[in-house]
């Protein structure tokens, strides 16, 4: 099973997953698909408001925070890491559970990162933004760290997300029944 979509001008089939018994869900994924990743980041930047610098999390928003930094002309761009490294001079956390992540996570921020941000505008950007955790944990490290939040952003809201008025994305991405039929 897929559900087909257009996103910023592109036809995309996405394979239909499932979540639980009764909750199933297009997997959308930009890795490998350099015409989708450009063309949304393009879409994105003509949406998005003031800021100073940018912040997704590890892994899929990877690939689309790098498009959006070079189509602007910015040469410095953050992540929320899925665990510390040694190449970082310290590091604060937030846990996160994301509807397709199996386990609880924590999203982890460098020290040296943190002291860019503060008093800076920053602008979240991730590839599809449904339970709004992983964003929820995103803003509480750009807080903790003493940014200010600038917008949020997402190529495709998920179910609920569709109904907030506090992010700005591209596209709707409904949810699905066993059978692949929309959910109601």
């Amino acid at each position: 099973m897929h559900y087909t979509m257009n996103i910023a001008g592109i036809s995309r089939d996405l394979p239909i997953c499932r979540v639980s018994d009764d909750l199933y869900i297009g997997a959308f994924v930009i890795f490998g698909d350099v015409e989708l990743t450009v063309k949304t980041a393009g879409a994105l930047l003509e949406k998005a408001p003031e800021y100073d610098y940018m912040i997704s999390a590890e892994a899929k928003g990877i690939p689309l925070i790098h498009e959006m930094a070079r189509q602007s002309g910015q040469n410095k761009y953050f992540l929320a890491r899925k665990a510390p490294k040694l190449y970082m001079s310290g590091v604060f956390d937030v846990k996160v559970n994301s509807i397709t992540t199996a386990k609880e996570q924590h999203l982890y921020l460098d020290t040296a990162d943190a002291e860019i941000m503060r008093g800076k505008r920053i602008l979240i950007v991730d590839d599809v933004i449904s339970t709004g955790e992983s964003l929820a944990a995103i803003e509480k490290l750009v807080l903790e760290a003493g940014g200010i939040v600038a917008g949020r952003m997402a190529i495709l809201a998920e179910g609920d997300a569709q109904t907030r008025d506090d992010i700005i994305y591209l596209e709707k991405l409904p949810v699905f029944n066993a059978d692949g039929t929309v959910k109601a």
